[in-house]
């Protein structure tokens, strides 16, 4: 595997694990008590985005080493899941 392919499948992995973890640990203003006026009450009262971003790096390397290896030892292979037609592998 190339550098580049490498580099474009962490990003990939990246970005879904980001998505992942964007819910976790939203408190909203109408829960928190303290609606900015103007503003939607379901709206969040504090994001922690840089918190959220640490998180989302460190999953997403470990689910990348988990891929990589998988990748390079050949642990888990198309044969090994039983549920694809074998006309589609040829």
């Amino acid at each position: 595997m190339s550098i580049a392919a490498a580099a474009a499948i962490y990003f990939i992995i990246w970005w879904l694990v980001l998505f992942a973890v964007l819910p976790f640990g939203v408190r909203s203003q109408h829960e928190a008590g303290d609606v900015v006026p103007g503003s939607d009450p379901g709206a969040p009262q504090r994001t922690a985005m840089l918190n959220k971003v640490i998180m989302t790096t460190v999953v997403a390397s470990i689910v990348f080493a988990l891929y990589y290896a998988n990748y390079t030892l050949g642990l888990i292979t198309l044969d090994d899941i039983p549920l694809i037609p074998r006309a589609f592998l040829n």
